[in-house]
């Protein structure tokens, strides 16, 4: 009974401790003063950021990374859902 108990516990604390390390682009959307970005300086960062969090995923089902219309259309895909 303990131990199920402290397995529990630590499953939990794995879960929770990857899930706060987990950055979004928008909590990465800090100027170099420290504050929050905003308008045009906030929507290029997004951008850029989704784009290179998308790149390295964009590998077809052979293990070879997508070129042309295809990347395009998984680019598009997977930028706006990040």
């Amino acid at each position: 009974m303990m131990k199920r108990i402290l397995l529990a516990a630590i499953v939990a604390a794995f879960a929770a401790g990857s899930a706060f390390a987990q950055e979004t682009c928008e909590s990465k959307a800090v100027g170099k003063d420290g504050k929050p970005l905003a308008g045009a300086a906030k929507t290029s960062f997004l951008k850029k950021c989704k784009a290179d969090a998308c790149a390295p995923k964009a590998v077809g089902s052979d293990g070879k990374p997508l070129a042309g219309a295809a990347k395009n259309s998984f680019m598009k895909k997977c930028e706006t859902s990040a």
